[in-house]
């Protein structure tokens, strides 16, 4: 199940661009402000707790860091793709390689944290499921051929699985702690700038509120 959900979300999710061929950003956005405020609570409720159990607050605090700037790093090259946001001009025929690369190195971190029995993989889910949503949109809208567009959601699609499998080998579980508190910083800097950017007019919004609200109020109960 662990690997095959995140398969699902994001055909899913291209597929229905394909059908419904959405044009509501507001639907979107509301989307994006629930999987930013499910992804941050489900941080602070499931992986800070136990990473700070096994080693000294301020080593874990360097590799959050670390994981946050890695984050930063990557969005120079995805235009941030991974919080909703595509700003590239793709000329026909023209494969856009570093946001390819970028988010393929994201989804790869996602999937370091999972496994059986835990509840992120929800959170990632429904983090995978707008961004996923809003890529497929863009590709569609491309010039890219069918065969690269299929060949990208293909490779997107397959890599939070692989993070989830390359973290269960033995040589990885060694690194669990730094690979852990740099999904953290990660995770960290995408719902919070999600939030930020959900909320971007200033001015009050109800329904963005009782979305943030519901989204941390399961990831509690969960």
């Amino acid at each position: 199940m662990i690997f095959t959900i995140p398969i699902l979300a994001v055909w899913i999710s291209f597929v229905f661009v394909q059908i419904a061929k959405p044009k509501d950003k507001k639907s979107i956005k509301l989307l994006l402000a629930f999987s930013g405020a499910f992804l941050l609570a489900l941080t602070f409720f499931e992986l800070l707790p136990e990473i700070y159990e096994v080693q000294k607050p301020k080593t874990v605090a360097v590799f959050i860091l670390a994981g946050i700037l890695l984050q930063v790093f990557l969005e120079f090259f995805s235009k941030g793709a991974e919080h909703g946001h595509v700003h590239l001009d793709l000329k026909k025929d023209k494969f856009p390689l570093l946001l390819f690369l970028s988010l393929s190195i994201h989804a790869l971190i996602e999937g370091v944290p999972i496994h059986e029995n835990n509840s992120i993989i929800y959170g990632i889910i429904i983090h995978k499921i707008p961004v996923a949503i809003i890529l497929s949109i863009f590709l569609v809208n491309s010039k890219l051929s069918k065969s690269r567009t299929i060949f990208f959601i293909t490779v997107f699609s397959l890599m939070t699985p692989i993070g989830t499998y390359l973290a269960q080998t033995n040589f990885m579980e060694s690194y669990a702690f730094i690979l852990n508190a740099l999904v953290i910083g990660v995770f960290l800097h995408i719902s919070t700038v999600i939030l930020f950017e959900s909320s971007q007019e200033h001015s009050f919004n109800l329904r963005k509120l009782l979305v943030i609200i519901l989204g941390v109020g399961i990831a509690y109960f969960m």
